[in-house]
């Protein structure tokens, strides 16, 4: 890539910002402005910084650009066979293959889908005149005869104010707001972890499939039917100290800011960036629009490295305050005009960077975004141990072995960290107020876990009791995860890796745990094979050549 003169650049020489004559820049083209360069702008003072936040602008309205030709290509994807075509699960693909994070890809897949029955919303968005995140968020009002009137709202108004007119209309649709998570910490002794544990280990083995969060929620829905006694106020329930709650917008001074005459008088106007000229038709095969998404992905990244060190800078300084927003959450989603959570990660990770000597080596060394967040898990002195592992596993793999190292670290402090959806931790806060009504004291978060985990066992022996199926062991042993490499997905059937129409037996050697979609669709489909002795000896083949998960080709 020829990169352009960094010196003297000011941000109105900029394709797309306003002084200069607007062209769609070539992939080829998108100028790779170090960290260094932009964290000295920003320190150089007023005008200086004011060219860095311009950059910021510039560049999240090509990532914007680009994410809409992206969402095409992901619904493209989600057709037919294709998705088995290349061996991957949407979102798995999406993390392995594009950098791309689960929530994003799978928000990204759904607005490619919507696109195509909105021609005017499709045609708005790729045109820039519509960002992003108002897309996303008048997409499930926007249909019919009432889409003309919604792409008109999303090309002037702020995100607040739209996201009130689409509840105000009842059309929020499944997805409008996404679910909030909070983290359950608390102290859990050895005596008593070994009680929630085997009843998580019932849960699992009558909820085959299920995340920890939700033996957790089956936990505390057993105990509740049978001792709760406050009726259903469980919505309006507060949690209690032990759930770690993220720190919430304030939609009344985005209301007072937004209110103003003349909104954000102090930024420059950054021109709108139009979509790649890239369509992805139904007779594409599933090898042509990969081909074309990995393009649009590297392109992405460039941008994302900018606007990475971009966002850190303008956090951290609260420039964002000064132009008059009310948190840079607020900012994003009104100047930038993207979903904030993907560029908030950013800015968190540039901070982490900064102070992370081991982080700084892995970038060095070439370690994806993706992998760096998961080593900013570890300790800092145990990161640059970690590199060589991250650079040859898939995502997937590093992040269960972080994981799994953190949970050791924790279980040697006798901790517990869980993340949880709301919904979850609200039932959870429930039981954990009835086992303290109940006991007529203050218990610990820890100890009631281990009340809810004994009353579990007390109805569920039966399943512990019980014999394992051939498939349950095979699962068991696999850890309950499917064993296709970059697979994310839990197991819910055992596979015989030696047909048994072809002489294959019922060993353990000759299984291997899968989810359905790699069983049914990859493997049973003729896109997917395995051959050698599970569960170590294992090799496993896309239309004949070797598929490792990794982004490789």
């Amino acid at each position: 890539m020829d990169a352009a003169p960094i010196a003297g650049l000011g941000a109105a020489d900029l394709p797309g910002t306003a002084g200069a004559e607007h062209a769609f820049l070539p992939l080829r083209e998108l100028l790779p402005y170090s960290r260094a360069d932009l964290d000295r702008w920003f320190r150089g003072g007023e005008p200086e910084a004011d060219d860095c936040e311009r950059i910021l602008a510039w560049a999240s309205r090509g990532h914007g650009a680009i994410d809409v030709a992206i969402a095409e290509g992901l619904a493209a994807l989600r057709r037919g066979d294709r998705l088995a075509a290349l061996g991957y699960h949407l979102d798995d693909y999406a993390r392995e293959v594009l950098g791309i994070g689960k929530r994003a890809a799978e928000g990204l897949a759904r607005l490619g889908d919507g696109l195509g029955t909105r021609a005017r919303l499709h045609e708005a968005l790729r045109a820039g005149r519509v960002g992003l995140r108002a897309a996303e968020t008048v997409l499930a009002a926007a249909t019919g005869d009432a889409e003309a009137f919604w792409v008109e709202r999303a090309a002037r108004q702020t995100v607040r104010e739209l996201e009130e007119a689409v509840r105000r209309a009842g059309r929020t649709g499944d997805d409008a707001d996404e679910e909030a998570w909070v983290t359950l910490r608390t102290q859990l002794p050895e005596h008593e972890r070994l009680v929630v544990d085997a009843a998580l280990e019932a849960a699992g083995r009558s909820l085959p499939g299920s995340t920890r969060a939700e033996r957790l929620e089956a936990l505390a829905q057993e105990y509740l039917a049978e001792f709760s006694t406050d009726g259903d106020r469980d919505g309006a329930r507060p949690l209690g100290p032990e759930f770690l709650r993220p720190v919430q917008g304030d939609r009344a001074r985005r209301a007072a800011l937004e209110a103003e005459p003349e909104r954000w008088p102090l930024l420059a106007p950054v021109a709108d960036w139009p979509a790649p000229e890239v369509r992805f038709d139904d007779g594409a095969t599933a090898q042509e629009i990969d081909r074309t998404l990995r393009e649009l992905a590297a392109a992405r990244a460039t941008l994302e490295e900018v606007m990475g060190a971009c966002a850190y800078a303008v956090r951290r300084s609260g420039m964002h305050l000064r132009l008059g927003f009310a948190s840079f959450r607020h900012y994003v989603e009104e100047r930038l005009r993207l979903p904030p959570r993907a560029v908030e990660q950013r800015a968190e990770h540039e901070e982490r960077l900064a102070r992370s000597a081991g982080l700084r080596e892995a970038r060095r060394q070439g370690v994806s975004y993706e992998r760096r967040r998961i080593l900013a898990r570890l300790p800092e002195g145990e990161i640059a141990a970690w590199i060589p592992r991250a650079k040859a596993m898939t995502c997937v793999a590093l992040r269960r072995a972080v994981e799994g190292e953190r949970e050791r670290q924790l279980r040697a402090q006798r901790k517990v960290s869980v993340p949880l959806p709301r919904r979850v931790a609200v039932l959870l806060a429930a039981a954990l107020e009835t086992v303290r009504k109940r006991v007529g004291r203050l218990v610990p978060a820890g100890s009631c876990l281990a009340v809810l985990a004994a009353h579990f066992l007390t109805q569920w022996e039966h399943v512990l009791r019980r014999p394992p199926s051939r498939s349950e062991r095979v699962r068991e042993r696999d850890l309950g995860w499917c064993q296709v490499p970059g697979c994310s997905h839990r197991a819910a059937h055992s596979h015989h890796v030696l047909f048994r129409s072809h002489g294959g037996g019922d060993e353990a050697e000759n299984q291997v745990a899968l989810c359905a979609f790699h069983h049914l669709r990859c493997v049973h489909g003729g896109h997917l094979t395995v051959f050698g002795r599970a569960p170590d000896g294992l090799t496993w083949l896309l239309d004949g050549a070797p598929f490792t998960g990794m982004a490789e080709g």
